[in-house]
């Protein structure tokens, strides 16, 4: 487990920030500490899905590109087994369940709107407007 000050932004705030959402300031930044910032491979599956459906393959892959600029996480065995002790603990969905253990795997501060991470700990949440 790392000692560092990471920061994990959820796919809502990658999506605030791509989309210049109601959020984004809040989120601008948490994505200028681009040596702090971890994304899980979920939230890159997560984030290439959405823009992919509201854009264009084209402007997905250049989403993903820009989270290759931060250390992605790979979901590993010790992550997936974190996961499913939170899942059950906090009745988290497979994904957020991923997300959130990546996050505690690498003592990550977790920035988020999901209501799901709202009251957990080490989360940053922002709610929406």
């Amino acid at each position: 487990m790392s000692t560092t000050n990471k920061i994990l932004i959820d796919t809502c705030g990658w999506i605030e920030w791509l989309s210049d959402g109601e959020l984004s300031e809040m989120y601008q930044p948490y994505f200028l500490q681009t040596d702090d910032l971890i994304v899980p491979t979920s939230v890159q599956f997560e984030l290439y899905k959405w823009v992919t459906r509201k854009t264009n393959t084209q402007a997905a892959l250049a989403a993903v590109a820009l989270t290759e600029q931060t250390q992605v996480v790979p979901l590993t065995t010790s992550i997936a087994l974190l996961a499913a002790d939170l899942s059950i603990e906090h009745k988290l969905s497979f994904a957020d369940a991923i997300i959130y253990a990546t996050a505690q795997f690498h003592q990550a501060e977790l920035i988020t709107s999901d209501n799901h991470f709202k009251n957990l700990s080490n989360v940053k949440y922002f709610k929406k407007f």
